[in-house]
């Protein structure tokens, strides 16, 4: 694991109250506890994990999403909210940029919600006189 694999993330306030029940319910005690345990209380195998994801988005009403989707997800938002690439680099625990553009990449429409914000200033406000030279 690289150096920018371990980090600090900071997240959303409002997940504090699911994330406390859950690390008290299901996750190992103390600051190196693992997060997610097998049914024994030990390391969660890569062959359990499946059916324990599939039983959980049954619960949750929700079906085809891969748990990598959760990143994917928290990544695009954070790009969405305007994380620069350095910030999306931290975030997601990589020391180069390629993975970070590849969000940014995702929210390419940004443009397209700029141009409409100014466009909503513009109708606000009045037109400035044209040039007549054209410029």
């Amino acid at each position: 694991m690289s150096a920018a694999g371990v980090r600090t993330v900071a997240f959303p306030a409002s997940l504090v109250p699911e994330l406390a029940q859950h690390l008290a319910e299901h996750a190992e005690a103390g600051r190196t506890g693992l997060v997610f345990v097998g049914a024994r209380g030990g390391v969660l195998r890569r062959n359990n994990f499946r059916r324990i994801w599939l039983r959980a988005l049954a619960a949750a009403g929700l079906d085809d999403v891969h748990f990598h989707d959760l990143r994917l997800t928290g990544n695009t938002l954070a790009a969405t909210g305007g994380a620069t690439t350095r910030e999306l680099m931290h975030r997601m625990g990589h020391s180069s940029v390629r993975a970070a553009l590849i969000y940014q990449h995702l929210v390419n429409d940004r443009d397209h919600q700029i141009a409409a914000y100014v466009d909503g200033q513009i109708k606000k406000g009045k037109r400035p006189p044209r040039d007549p030279s054209g410029t």
